[in-house]
């Protein structure tokens, strides 16, 4: 595996080099067609053009890995509105993220942050494992449990363990650049080159007007061909390193079933939902790339096929190491794919966990738990506070409501709006629990109207106003709960 690791930065290394020859070809040909401004230019007036275009090319690449170490990153998630989130909106995102930096052993564990999303995805950016982060969709927090959530986060932070997200985040910028002087380029070719003014000096001599043509229809085809060439480049260094982090999710989480069933959802809903918008140069950095809907392999695909993927993860038998990994992949792909040097890792092999600890223990598995923690989670960054009243009930306050107390809908109790930052972020009154007596849990109400309490396996309860038993069952864990 380290050899596949270093082959594919090598690999990066030249790929990068390409993608940077591309951008000085463009850069040459814009600088070609400045020159063709001229009232009658010359072969000579084109060729110093595309000098200094190609030097122009050299300084935004210079300019544009710079500004990649420094903020390449933060213009990726700028651009699909990621918002930043601590340990206290999503502790369990928090923790997941967390095991798994440790069981990589990276220094420093990733920023993360959620996107605004509805289509379950996810991704990486960064310069180093030190400087990276992760972002998920809050459609994923709301679709995956905790072992195929873990499964995304060890795959993300797979891409940052093998150093992927340095090539992908500045190859991104780079493509978005050639992209957008390939635009500029095209419109300029009409204007400034025009047959007008090549033609103009027509008894100019060897090196006017006819001698110039040729190098302008040149610089135009680059024009055209450039972003083509470049997205190519980009696509195949990207399959690869799927795979490979796949591998490294397997290793690290030891459950690589998880992985398999987060990426079965994941294609599901691309299949079955209206597709989503998403920059062109951002969604190669995605576990599946939302612009492929179909997820079939060919030149202009950014990842493996996806049923390809979860065929391998599920074929691994009773190990998660890479040898299991590379076993596996030979049996889906036989001699049509190989990653270099797979079996170099340690020979060992790591074998497989169980499934994670009982759902019960972990309040949410719950899907309808996951959907509220989610909601509110994405709430909570548009500025909104949920108030928790004690019949059970949820109400939010928009961040411009100046109101210093509101009515709950349901049963009119009067809730106390905070109104500073520490009064928002501080933990809401909990509810009142069952008591565990002899064996039956009992709880006492104190009001006749609704109310709500919590059952000792954390899930809550509520009791409309007049419930007429003495007892009420547990949706989560079954026990019977008596009613005084």
């Amino acid at each position: 595996m380290w050899e596949a690791i270093r082959a594919n930065r090598r690999r990066s290394t030249w790929l990068m080099l390409a993608m940077g020859a591309v951008l000085i070809a463009l850069g040459a040909s814009i600088g070609i067609l400045a020159a063709s401004w001229a009232r009658q230019p010359t072969v000579d007036d084109q060729l110093l053009g595309a000098l200094l275009g190609s030097v122009l090319a050299i300084a935004v690449w210079l300019g544009s890995w710079l500004y990649t170490a420094a903020d390449g990153d933060g213009m990726v998630l700028r651009s699909v509105g990621a918002r930043r989130i601590a340990k206290q909106d999503h502790p369990r995102l928090w923790n997941i993220v967390e095991e798994m930096s440790i069981a990589a052993g990276l220094k420093n564990m990733p920023a993360i942050y959620v996107v605004d999303s509805s289509a379950p995805n996810a991704f990486a950016v960064g310069h180093t494992p030190e400087k990276s982060s992760v972002a998920f969709t809050s459609t994923l927090l709301r679709t995956l449990n905790r072992d195929e959530l873990q499964g995304v986060a060890a795959h993300e932070i797979g891409h940052i363990l093998n150093e992927d997200i340095r090539f992908m985040t500045q190859a991104a910028v780079l493509v978005g650049g050639v992209e957008l002087l390939s635009q500029f380029l095209i419109r300029l070719g009409p204007l400034g080159g025009s047959g007008r003014r090549i033609s103009g000096g027509g008894g100019g001599g060897g090196k006017r007007g006819g001698g110039a043509a040729p190098l302008m229809a040149i610089a135009f085809l680059v024009a055209i061909l450039s972003p083509l060439a470049i997205r190519m480049l980009y696509y195949a260094c990207s399959r690869t390193r799927e795979y490979l982090a796949d591998a490294s999710a397997a290793r690290l989480t030891r459950y690589p079933d998880g992985l398999a069933s987060a990426l079965e959802k994941i294609a599901a809903y691309q299949l079955t939902s209206p597709p989503i918008e998403v920059n062109s140069a951002v969604a190669p950095l995605y576990i599946v790339n939302p612009l492929e809907r179909m997820q079939l392999s060919g030149i202009s695909s950014t990842h493996p096929p996806t049923d390809s993927r979860v065929k391998i993860l599920r074929a691994m038998g009773g190990g998660a190491g890479y040898v299991d990994y590379e076993a596996a992949l030979k049996k889906v792909e036989g001699e049509r794919l190989r990653l270099p040097e797979l079996e170099l890792a340690a020979r060992t092999g790591e074998r497989l966990r169980s499934r994670a600890a009982d759902p019960n223990q972990d309040p949410l598995e719950d899907p309808v738990s996951r959907a509220h923690t989610a909601l509110e989670l994405i709430d909570g960054l548009a500025g909104y506070t949920t108030l928790l009243c004690l019949c059970g009930l949820r109400v939010k306050t928009p961040p411009e409501s100046d109101a210093k107390h509101i009515g709950c809908p349901r049963c009119g109790r009067a809730l106390d709006v905070p109104s500073t930052a520490a009064e928002k972020t501080a933990q809401p009154v909990a509810l009142p629990a069952a008591v565990e007596v002899a064996g039956t849990l009992r709880y006492a109400r104190a009001a006749s109207d609704w109310e709500a309490f919590s059952c000792s396996c954390g899930q809550t309860i509520q009791l409309g106003a007049g419930y007429p038993l003495d007892y009420t069952i547990c949706a989560k864990c079954d026990r019977r709960i008596e009613i005084a």
